[in-house]
């Protein structure tokens, strides 16, 4: 089984997991993208050029400069070939590639940029591109049922097969759940710690986050890792470095720190208004997973898909409304009582709810190559 994988951000992470997952279910992967980012990539991979983060009409432009090149700048492969293509700008050249080697293509809709959605002429020319591509699909996989209902069915796109693929690691023979109370958190006399992890691009987050622990000095802390989304919040370092309650301890390697970071929080900070009534409250992030599968309760919003999921666990904390005023009432009202209980309950959540195991990707992987059952849109 040969995959080609067309990623729209060779720096995501999340590109390698799902490399991982394909390998970990069979298939030989070769990847190849554009970049927004600089440094070394985990492993080779074909660089069709950069854009950049929400930057719509450049990623058009470097998706046009690609156009031409594509099938030079990746070689046909011996054999069958399945063209994975991750978003929209990706599925545009994996359909060139597709037609052009008589391949079979598959979509992978993971995020929905804003200027889809909506009436607008901008947003119904890009659903009308994406219907047309779509058609030339064999299978669409989605990370989330929202997805599906809110965006596919909503917006009348074609009625492809998909595939439900969550956002979960795969299992590691090594992970272990941490389950202990943070040492220096709350359930040990100290102030309750909130750990807002991975891609930090929600605005509305740090503002409130910033305004919480500012009105009750040392009664909460909050610990910040990973990229921060510089285009979205210009002051990101300011506001951090002007509140002696927020700390930002930079980039992580995944998966091999989350133990030790996860380990030093009370709470995982999961709501993202960056696309609010929108992508933001589609998601079902990995970070729920990861944080779960770590020991972490989890702090969501209600009416977002991750609080409907995290209310049928029954295993976290949901805020009610998203201000300020509920946030702080939130995390006033976790005792340590209250914090135990709730970590005792993510304690005893399945493995397999949180974990991608081999039997899964094996799945995944037939899937994509036309080999395994998909569920009707």
């Amino acid at each position: 089984m040969r995959v080609t994988y067309l990623a729209h951000d060779l720096d995501d992470p999340s590109i390698w997991r799902r490399v991982r997952m394909l390998r970990q279910g069979g298939a030989e992967v070769r990847v190849a993208g554009f970049r927004r980012g600089q440094g070394p990539l985990p492993e080779d991979a074909t660089v069709l050029g950069h854009t950049a983060n929400g930057r719509m009409i450049q990623r058009v432009r470097a998706i046009a400069a690609a156009w031409p090149r594509i099938t030079g700048m990746i070689p046909a492969q011996d054999g069958p070939e399945v063209i994975l293509a991750r978003n929209l700008e990706m599925l545009a050249l994996g359909a060139r590639l597709a037609r052009i080697r008589g391949a079979r293509l598959v979509y992978e809709l993971l995020d929905i940029h804003a200027m889809m959605l909506g009436q607008g002429t901008a947003a119904r020319v890009l659903r009308r591109v994406e219907a047309r591509l779509m058609q030339r699909s064999s299978l669409v996989i989605l990370s989330s049922p929202a997805f599906r209902t809110s965006y596919l069915r909503h917006y009348d796109q074609p009625d492809v097969p998909t595939l439900m693929v969550e956002n979960k690691p795969f299992a590691r023979a090594e992970t272990a759940r941490q389950a202990g109370a943070a040492t220096d958190g709350a359930e040990n006399g100290g102030p309750l710690i909130v750990g807002w992890f991975g891609m930090l691009r929600c605005r509305w987050s740090l503002g409130v986050l910033d305004q919480v622990t500012r009105a009750q000095p040392g009664k909460y802390r909050v610990i910040l890792r990973g990229r921060p989304a510089l285009d979205v919040m210009e002051d990101f370092h300011d506001v951090v470095d002007g509140n002696p309650d927020l700390s930002f301890m930079g980039p992580y390697d995944w998966p091999d720190d989350l133990p030790a970071i996860y380990g030093q929080i009370d709470v995982a900070w999961l709501i993202d208004r960056y696309q609010a009534g929108q992508n933001s409250d589609w998601l079902l992030p990995n970070r729920l997973y990861e944080g779960c599968l770590n020991g972490a309760v989890p702090v969501v919003l209600d009416g977002t898909e991750v609080g409907r999921r995290v209310s049928a666990w029954d295993c976290g904390v949901l805020v009610p409304a998203p201000d300020a005023d509920a946030v702080a009432v939130t995390l006033a009202s976790l005792s340590p009582e209250t914090l135990a209980a709730r970590r005792a309950a993510v304690a005893d959540l399945p493995r397999d709810a949180l974990e991608m195991d081999e039997a899964e990707c094996r799945h995944l992987t037939a899937a994509i190559c036309g080999a395994g059952p998909v569920a009707a849109t």
